[in-house]
């Protein structure tokens, strides 16, 4: 968790997409892969990712979903990354921002006897918002920024489908999310817990 995410063709997402294409990145990915644009996003898979660049402005970059490991490291505890040595760098000082038009995550079940199994695939997404912030972090690998999504404990409202969700912040916070001499453990207090929920058909 959180393993899938989705991107609509959106009037409030297709600027972003637009700034991510004028990114020479672009290009030195897709010598070797595709950059998705739109519909479920996947771990490894390249995306776009909203970081500072080099002058410390907001820009859109494509990355990748994952960082190298075995396994593959698709996620990161926020309570926890600034004290592991695969994150702690990166909490530091390489924050980004992933936009979703939701996120996916399947239910988890615990039966009376203690087994576990996974029911049905829901739908979440930030209320009164037409994009899901999802916050993460990157690192630089052979040449190419790869990204993870921060976790967090779920909100009440969706804990019965699963006890973890991402960082979720309000757009108004990602100029200082993504800031590199900000201190991210004084934003997690405004995350966004209190999400629309359905069960996802196909």
């Amino acid at each position: 968790m959180c393993c899938r995410y989705y991107m609509e063709e959106s009037p409030e997402l297709r600027p972003i997409v637009e700034a991510m294409n004028r990114s020479p990145l672009v290009n030195a990915f897709r010598k070797y892969t595709a950059v998705q644009t739109r519909g479920e996003i996947r771990p490894t898979q390249v995306a776009p990712v909203i970081a500072s660049n080099k002058s410390g402005r907001q820009a859109v970059f494509p990355m990748r979903w994952g960082f190298s490991g075995k396994p593959l490291l698709i996620n990161a505890r926020a309570e926890t990354a600034g004290q592991k040595p695969a994150f702690r760098d990166s909490w530091a000082a390489h924050r980004c921002v992933i936009p979703a038009s939701w996120y996916y995550e399947w239910e988890h079940r615990t039966d009376n006897e203690g087994r576990k199994s996974t029911g049905d695939r829901f739908l979440l997404q930030a209320k009164d918002s037409p994009v899901t912030w999802l916050c993460g972090l990157y690192r630089i690998e052979e040449g190419l920024p790869h990204f993870v999504v921060l976790t967090r404990d779920a909100g009440e409202g969706i804990r019965f489908v699963h006890d973890r969700m991402p960082l979720i912040l309000p757009e108004s916070l990602i100029p200082e999310w993504i800031r590199p001499g900000a201190k991210p453990e004084d934003l997690v207090s405004a995350a966004l817990t209190d999400l629309y929920c359905e069960r996802s058909v196909g």
